[in-house]
């Protein structure tokens, strides 16, 4: 069935609602541990961001002007903390869909005793739309994400070009959207799309990728993946206008 054979969702985008049709993540919702658990019924009256209310002052969330990176899809979160951790000059916000990941990075970031953490349990691109203002973040994150390695489901990985541009618009102008992925096909796949993208300009000395920057904690995964001789590339754009 194609989406005009959908008489409500043609309605919608006539009415201008924002409609989202393929998505990019599968919902894997495991059971959260006590930990977990425990850790967003302490933490999220603080840490915790709701989608449902909408555009954020990121001045009155952190009580700062700090500048502002915004991670898609933390996973447990234990890069994110770490980043979080190592600089707080900076304020980080993470969005995750899987909740025991949630409980996880606030379970790490309420044990570290940071304050420059803030996380949305909600999907990323209605965050983006609906929650993030046009030209506030620094700096946005994109690590490992799934990458849909079935020719098939290509059309389901999250780097396309509508999503470069959605991301252009939430970034000042020098901010830099930084890509990483263990998957070959992906890293090619992201770089073809990026490299045509308006506003972008490409960070790598020789046009393609960058040596992953000391901001970006080397996960165990990552570590273990060196010593099987699997590669990781990085891509870094900067946008221009």
């Amino acid at each position: 069935m194609n989406d005009s054979s959908n008489p409500n969702l043609e309605q919608a985008k006539q009415e201008g609602k924002y409609i989202r049709t393929i998505r990019s993540f599968v919902k894997r919702e495991g059971r959260l541990t006590k930990g977990q658990a425990a850790a967003i019924e302490k933490c999220w009256p603080t840490m915790g961001l709701e989608h449902k209310n909408g555009m954020l002052d990121l001045k009155d969330v952190f009580g700062n002007d700090n500048d502002i990176v915004l991670e898609i899809g933390f996973g447990m979160g234990k890069s994110l903390v770490e980043m979080a951790k190592n600089a707080p000059e900076l304020n980080f916000i993470g969005i995750e869909v899987h909740r025991p990941g949630v409980g996880a990075c606030l379970m790490d970031a309420d044990e570290a005793g940071i304050t420059n953490l803030r996380v949305f349990e909600h999907d990323a691109i209605e965050v983006l739309a609906d929650c993030i203002a046009d030209e506030s973040l620094s700096k946005l994150q994109l690590f490992f994400p799934d990458p849909w390695h079935k020719k098939r489901h290509h059309k389901r990985r999250i780097v396309q070009p509508e999503f470069a541009q959605k991301l252009r618009s939430k970034l000042k102008i020098g901010g830099v959207f930084h890509m990483a992925t263990d998957w070959e096909n992906y890293a090619e796949h992201m770089l073809e799309v990026m490299q045509v993208a308006e506003g972008y300009k490409n960070q790598s000395e020789t046009n393609d990728y960058v040596p992953r920057p000391d901001s970006r904690p080397l996960t165990k995964f990552e570590q273990r993946g060196h010593r099987l001789g699997h590669g990781v590339w990085d891509l870094m754009f900067e946008r221009t206008k």
